[in-house]
């Protein structure tokens, strides 16, 4: 990707304390990101909800000196598939994750908790080294929404003409980019894609940075070499600092303690489920009705970019907290926009079958990912499905026009003449301004 903006680095601005080993700031080839000193992840709302700074922490903030022969030793110890070679140039790199930027790396521990599940399955579905999954580490800080200044989004940070070839949904409404699990199966996708054209793991990661018209530039004005660190003079500035931030990025993620670097501590939050909707809805409406905070709904669903979930449009995911998530299949129908003539007729489907999780903080399970990249894979049949559906739909819209009563028989429940006529219990309430169960024989029921 162009110019990833690393958000890896936002907490950077918070106070510094004095650490043993010398910080040098001055790498010529440093990413731009990595000189961000913005605070913007500690005001989000993931961090107010879930990361807190762990008070009973006894490790001195102060950062040990090590022999290049110990992080050589460290390094290869490290259990992996690529070559995480030491150098050096990775050593500045490392001395940045340890000294200036250790209250970022306290962020995204906590924050790895997360998402480091729902990476790990996307790069075993497409047989890719698990250590890929620190990419995001430096791309985004874990971030969904991280936007870099040249354009790119998401964990992965995505450029729209990538994110486009890989079947993310960019739109005015909706950008898949920033929905973890989605972006997670392209990215991977896009890996293996990289590993076919250039065979080396390395050189893979340099060409997710500046594309792999530029790495094939390097490699015929080096005479041909295919070795990384042979090319590097010839890489566009921000790669030669890429892949050296990102063998750094593996280092730290694994040998933190021994920095002294505590990780934020994480509450647990409540497990997540998805459903599928193929109507529009407003987010003010579901957190009104579902008892929720809006901010919530926002973070759980972060590839929308307005309050509006547009499921007519194209199928939609929507990921709530599952309690919220059964009182939203209980009251759907009070939670779908009032303006019918204004709105298809349409209805939700369960598109889960455990308690998979997508969210900037609830764990993942294996099904979710798994009902995510089938959906990933399948959208041209669905949308063809689609299409015939809303056809049929639409012929029905005529006839919901007329109202019909009825008469409340002895004995009658709200839930028999639901089922009477073909509605359902809250559509009843909404109807006659029900609030409970309660009805009187003798008395008019609206049904239609």
């Amino acid at each position: 990707m162009k110019k990833p903006f690393i958000l890896l680095f936002a907490l950077s601005a918070l106070t510094l304390h004095t650490y043993a080993q010398q910080d040098d700031t001055s790498i010529s080839d440093m990413p731009e990101s990595m000189q961000e000193t913005t605070d913007q992840l500690l005001k989000s709302w993931n961090m107010q909800k879930y990361l807190v700074v762990d008070t009973t922490s006894q490790l001195a903030d102060i950062n040990p000196y090590f022999t290049d022969e110990v992080y050589e030793d460290r390094l290869r110890r490290i259990p992996c598939v690529m070559n995480l070679t030491y150098n050096p140039i990775v050593r500045q790199y490392i001395d940045q994750y340890t000294g200036r930027l250790r209250h970022s790396v306290a962020f995204m521990l906590g924050a790895s908790n997360y998402y480091i599940p729902i990476l790990e399955e996307a790069l075993a579905y497409y047989q890719i080294p698990l250590e890929l999954k620190y990419l995001p580490v430096i791309e985004s800080a874990l971030n969904p929404r991280a936007r870099s200044h040249a354009g790119a989004v998401g964990l992965w940070q995505f450029m729209p003409k990538t994110a486009k070839r890989y079947n993310l949904q960019l739109n005015s409404l909706v950008d898949e980019r920033c929905e973890p699990i989605k972006a997670s199966y392209a990215a991977a996708k896009y890996l293996k894609d990289l590993y076919d054209i250039f065979g080396d793991w390395t050189l893979v990661i340099a060409a997710y940075n500046c594309g792999p018209t530029n790495v094939n530039k390097a490699i015929h004005r080096s005479g041909g070499e295919r070795d990384f660190w042979k090319i590097y003079p010839r890489l566009p500035r921000e790669t030669r600092g890429y892949v050296p931030a990102f063998i750094a990025a593996n280092y730290i993620m694994n040998y933190y303690g021994e920095h002294n670097i505590q990780p934020l501590r994480t509450r647990i939050p409540a497990t997540t489920d998805t459903i599928l909707l193929t109507r529009d809805v407003r987010m003010e409406k579901i957190a009104d009705v579902c008892n929720i905070d809006l901010n919530e709904i926002k973070a759980l669903n972060p590839q929308y970019q307005t309050t509006l979930i547009p499921g007519y449009r194209t199928t939609c995911t929507l990921r709530l907290p599952q309690e919220q998530l059964l009182r939203f299949i209980d009251l759907q129908d009070s939670i779908y926009q009032d303006d019918a003539d204004n709105l298809p007729l349409a209805s939700t489907q369960d598109s889960s079958d455990g308690d998979g999780t997508d969210d900037q903080f609830t764990n993942s399970s294996t099904s979710t990912s798994q009902s995510y990249n089938s959906r990933y894979t399948s959208s041209s049949r669905k949308s063809s499905s689609r299409r015939s559906s809303r056809s049929k739909r639409s012929s029905r819209r005529s006839k919901r026009h007329a109202s019909k009563s009825v008469t409340i028989k002895d004995g009658q429940t709200l839930s028999e003449i639901a089922e009477r006529h073909h509605t359902t219990v809250a559509k009843l309430r909404k109807l006659n301004g029900i609030k409970g169960s309660s009805i009187r024989a003798g008395k008019k029921l609206k049904v239609k």
